[in-house]
């Protein structure tokens, strides 16, 4: 059955959707609702967002400055776009949406979420639905989420516990509230604490691992992450006189030793007696995620085994059973179809290819359940896929 939508949802406005003008007025990155990420091919066509987060992604698109939600197309020709896009597989890909350019529970933008999800799941497709949120999130909501009949939903609940307003000015009482909201109401949708970003010196004290603790409790999956701390993130930190975080940027996420190994060993005093209880912890979105459906991770992660020490035994099990290295043929049919150059190889971690960018590397991912690497940009044993920052050079070899 169907479940009514809020009436104060119904009621309100659509978004405008941008003129041709104003579509050229954005960065063609942020003008292209589809990109593929690797959690999922992600589906942004609304963009603009009042929440101000000094380290957003939004930085990356130029495009902080754009407060008023606002359309790049019709929720119907979004829903069109990604199930006709090249990399999309019914029933197999997994999906992200919103999760760039505005927040999707925002009143005036989750009218157009709940849209789509709906034309999704009337097309009967099954893929894996990420939607991540810091905002508030009602029981009304909650009912439109669990309608959904065939699509494998996950609400991903961002909270940093950042207390200074001038990097985090949403409260994060208000993403607490919100994730035992749904969680409470939970039946066919999963809800994962997203606790990201955790910065060494700013959110990682007793206080707020404790509060962490307490927060993974009520949901499904807890998932661990650190900064994206890119040159234009950098740039507004300076400019608004902000504590600088670290000393140089990167390229992919910072979370360094000593701030996972805090985590960790709270993780590990829970196992003793009279140790406080945590929910099940993840280091990977798509781990939490699986997990929280009582499946295998999509990613292949198992391939990487020092990611799995923190994973409960029988997840691990589940993993192993659905990890299954591919044919090196088939792969570099598959490969070569794609762009790949050079030898590809599958080694018992990834498939490694050359020339391949994000996309077509995901696309294989996703397709084997085998992690997919560049050969130009190695993955670093127990540092997998985290920026080089605050980890010594003798944790290991690079894997390709």
């Amino acid at each position: 059955m169907t479940a009514p939508l809020d009436p104060a949802v119904v009621l309100r406005r659509p978004l405008p959707i941008l003129t041709l003008a104003q579509l050229g007025g954005l960065q063609p990155q942020l003008a292209d609702p589809i990109e593929y990420r690797k959690s999922g091919l992600s589906l942004n066509w609304v963009v603009g967002c009042p929440l101000e987060c000094g380290y957003c992604v939004r930085h990356l698109f130029d495009n902080f400055g754009m407060k008023t939600p606002k359309r790049l197309m019709s929720d119907e020709d979004a829903a069109a776009a990604l199930v006709s896009h090249p990399y999309f597989r019914a029933h197999k890909t997994p999906i992200q949406l919103l999760n760039r350019a505005t927040d999707p529970m925002l009143p005036v933008v989750k009218p157009h979420l709940f849209t789509v999800l709906r034309l999704l799941d009337e097309q009967g497709l099954t893929n894996h639905v990420l939607v991540i949120t810091r905002w508030r999130v009602s029981p009304e909501d909650c009912a439109v989420l669990n309608s959904f009949q065939n699509l494998r939903l996950t609400v991903l609940v961002t909270h940093s516990g950042i207390d200074n307003p001038a990097i985090e000015p949403v409260d994060s009482a208000i993403a607490a509230d919100s994730l035992r909201t749904l969680h409470a109401h939970a039946e066919r949708y999963r809800t994962v604490l997203y606790w990201r970003p955790i910065v060494p010196g700013l959110n990682d004290s007793d206080e707020h691992l404790e509060r962490a603790r307490e927060l993974s409790l009520h949901a499904h999956a807890t998932v661990f992450t650190g900064l994206f701390f890119r040159e234009e993130i950098a740039a507004y930190y300076e400019a608004h006189g902000l504590p600088m975080p670290y000393d140089d940027t990167a390229r992919r996420k910072i979370m360094p030793e000593a701030a996972e190994k805090r985590i960790i060993d709270a993780l590990d005093a829970a196992k003793l007696p009279g140790g406080a209880p945590w929910g099940p912890l993840f280091r990977k979105t798509s781990c939490g995620v699986a997990y929280a459906h009582g499946e295998a991770d999509y990613n292949g992660h198992y391939g990487i085994r020092e990611l799995c020490d923190i994973c409960p035994p029988e997840q691990i099990a589940l993993c192993k059973q659905a990890w299954v290295k591919p044919d090196v043929k088939a792969v570099t049919e598959e490969a070569r179809a794609l762009g790949a150059i050079g030898k590809v190889e599958v080694n018992d971690r990834a498939i490694v290819v050359q020339g391949l960018d994000e996309p077509p590397r995901y696309f294989l991912q996703h397709g084997f359940g085998f992690q997919c690497h560049d050969h130009a940009k190695p993955h670093h044993y127990r540092q997998h896929g985290r920026a080089p920052i605050g980890w010594p050079a003798q944790n290991g070899p690079d894997t390709r």
